[in-house]
């Protein structure tokens, strides 16, 4: 690939969806200007507040350690659910709550990047629950999201294997059925970070924080050293929000050394696997009372898990171990045959850590709520909830800001309860037309796409694709896909380094695109990667 097709210019002005600033340029805006809140970690939850008081009016700085979703949120069950499990659990109105937010992602706030799911809750004879009281649960489920996904029902073990060709059938009474929404996580955060820069936000990946500051006894900023090139710098704001996730506790500490922990760790693992056979259904198999295993079509590959078990440790030494492995397998083949869980089909295994309240008790019974703390220099911490409520998250935390004593940034924002209820993110449309499109006439600049290229560029950016296609068709390289097993293509690498703050290989092949889970990162294909970035204008 040559130096010119890797230096493609620029499409328009940022936020729009022109070239981003440089790091240089980034960083000396965050320390010369002074804002109202600075937001410490770019997970999902950090990215949503950082949205949401960007959209209130506040003067917002974003910046984490890594990359943006690098950890915890780009590693999750990649679902938008309702929460089945809470039923039982008499959580019927959590439940409710958790169904509006799922609907509105899925349908107004980003369509182009969830899709509905199917799934199969197969009862097995002397299994923890009946057919009976599952199917009247899924009723109650379907009930409770106002019947938007169908109604809650009960086939018969044949009907079921139809859609899943590899479901265990040996000792299978029934399936019941419900529907929740998938998504892949990554995107839809990086799309939320876009979001958040359209609305006014400056953010910054790969930026540590190495320490904090203080006026009068108060946080009143941060000190950061750029991770890529040792640059130091700092940011001074009015209120410091603390959304660390599973590092929560440690910035704590930087602001009070004698800060009791709040938090403690679960750890969630997955494997990714090569499908045997085509999936039209997602497989929740309960484990015992509380536990369910997925296994899910995603990507056009297959996703089980999760575990969750208690996690002691740094959790940049989280990893994927061979008893995770085992489990994962184990557990998987109480309603999935065997040959589709070869070890030789998996491709990709990725593990993140929910954040809980601290206390006692198994970290599978734990509620996932949502942890507030003020520190005693008025660092606001926050940490845990679900990804389905990320929108919900977001607008509480920034009520809660609006709210704090000595923090007076009401004056400088709207009432949340002013702003759009359903905002949408960047690129919405209905991704079917949008890959309709590009497969007729590659979106009206250039000759068709393949199939599976068009309905991956409009599920992963929707109308954003436009402008991929755009700088494919001007620079005919771009067009070609990165590894023949994939859909993505070349233009997707310089998009990602323009205008979705890209830094690294990793950044690239994990998270802006699917090779990395795919497991066809190539030696070559991860050098030609960064030649790209390299050539960053």
């Amino acid at each position: 690939m040559s130096t010119t097709l890797q230096s493609a210019p620029a499409l328009g002005t940022h936020p729009a969806g022109g070239t981003l600033p440089s790091r240089a340029q980034t960083r000396e805006q965050l320390s010369t200007a002074t804002y109202d809140l600075l937001v410490i970690g770019g997970g999902i939850l950090g990215i949503s507040t950082a949205w949401h008081a960007s959209q209130s009016g506040l003067r917002v700085a974003l910046v984490d350690g890594g990359d943006f979703a690098g950890a915890t949120s780009s590693a999750s069950s990649k679902l938008l659910h309702g929460g089945l499990r809470y039923l039982q659990t008499g959580a019927v109105k959590l439940v409710a709550e958790n169904h509006f937010e799922r609907r509105a992602v899925s349908r107004q706030v980003a369509p182009h990047l969830a899709n509905p799911l199917t799934f199969y809750l197969p009862v097995y004879k002397g299994g923890p629950h009946g057919a009976t009281k599952l199917g009247a649960g899924v009723f109650a489920y379907s009930a409770l999201s106002a019947f938007g996904d169908g109604v809650g029902h009960v086939i018969s073990p044949a009907k079921a294997r139809r859609a899943v060709p590899e479901l265990r059938t040996d000792n299978l009474k029934a399936v019941a059925v419900y529907g929740d929404d998938q998504m892949n996580d990554a995107r839809m955060a990086l799309m939320t970070v876009r979001a958040a820069v359209d609305s006014g936000a400056t953010v910054l990946n790969h930026a540590e924080v190495t320490g904090l500051r203080f006026t009068g006894g108060r946080v009143t900023g941060a000190d950061l050293k750029d991770a890529l090139d040792g640059s130091e710098f700092g940011v001074d704001a009015r209120l410091v929000l603390n959304a660390t996730g599973p590092w929560v506790d440690r910035l704590r500490t930087m602001e009070d050394a004698a800060s009791e922990p709040s938090i403690r760790l679960s750890k969630g693992a997955h494997l990714v696997l090569r499908r045997t056979a085509p999936w039209n259904a997602a497989l929740a198999t309960p484990i015992d009372k509380y536990r369910i295993t997925f296994a899910l079509p995603w990507e056009d590959m297959l996703v089980l898990g999760t575990t969750d078990e208690e996690y002691v440790g740094d959790p940049a030494d989280l990893a994927v171990n061979d008893k995770d492995i085992h489990q994962i397998l184990d557990e998987a083949s109480l309603s999935v045959r065997d040959q589709q869980l070869s070890r030789d089909l998996i491709t990709y295994s990725y593990a993140g850590l929910r954040v809980l309240p601290g206390g006692p008790g198994d970290t599978s019974t734990a509620k996932r709520e949502t942890v507030v703390t003020e520190g005693s220099g008025g660092m606001l911490s926050v940490a845990g909830g679900k990804w389905t409520t990320f929108r919900h998250i977001g607008r509480m935390v920034v009520n809660k800001l609006a709210e704090l004593p000595g923090h007076p940034l009401s004056d400088n924002m709207e009432p949340i309860s002013d702003l759009p209820k359903k905002a949408p993110l960047p690129g919405l449309a209905n991704p079917h037309a949008v890959a309709h499109r590009l497969m007729i006439d590659g979106g009206g600049t250039g000759p068709s796409m393949a199939p599976d290229t068009a309905h991956h560029l409009a599920t992963h950016y929707g109308t954003l694709a436009f402008d991929i296609v755009r700088l494919a068709n001007e620079h005919a390289e771009l067009g070609e896909r990165i590894h023949p097993d994939a859909p993505e293509i070349w233009a997707q690498v310089v998009y990602a380094r323009d205008h979705e703050w890209a830094e690294t290989a990793d950044d690239v092949l994990r998270r802006r695109t699917t090779l990395t889970i795919r497991g066809l990162a190539t030696d070559g294909i991860r050098a030609r990667v960064e030649a790209i970035l390299a050539e960053r204008n």
